[in-house]
């Protein structure tokens, strides 16, 4: 005779966050699209609450998810965001852009690093414009 089977025990799943690099890509395409908008609460759901933004050139760190959003909408400054190529896998992504503060263009790399779909820190690096040097001219070629 058959035994009556016992039902087995609930087995709670634990949700895992895995994003695929196409993830990260769009994620980082939104946030940059937001940033030139001037959407700043669409450009900061990238980050962690507890992410940190670090501006080596000024010594300054920034640390939480909207304390990054508020010192970026105090400034009053007119922005634009041209992004040049952005490159990256698992958790580590950069992106190379072209930052226009009211008319005067900054070349950035912002430096990011992923942990459960979001950024836990970014680090940009700044540089202005300069004049090409004589010494290699025969050498170079104007860039786009």
């Amino acid at each position: 005779m058959l035994s009556e089977r016992k039902p087995l025990p609930q087995v709670h799943a634990i949700q895992v966050i895995v994003m695929t690099s196409l993830d990260i890509r769009a994620a980082l395409e939104r946030h940059w699209a937001a940033s030139d908008a001037s959407d700043f609460e669409t450009e900061h759901e990238i980050y962690r609450d507890d992410a940190i933004l670090d501006y080596p050139q000024s010594g300054e760190r920034i640390r939480g998810r909207r304390q990054i959003q508020f010192s970026r909408a105090a400034q009053p400054n007119k922005k634009r965001f041209n992004v040049k190529r952005i490159l990256g896998i698992d958790d580590l992504w950069m992106t190379e852009l072209v930052l226009t503060y009211d008319g005067q263009p900054s070349y950035v790399v912002s430096i990011m690093e992923f942990h459960a779909g979001q950024v836990a820190h970014e680090t940009q690096y700044f540089g202005d414009a300069f004049e090409p040097g004589p010494s290699r001219a025969q050498w170079v070629e104007p860039m786009g």
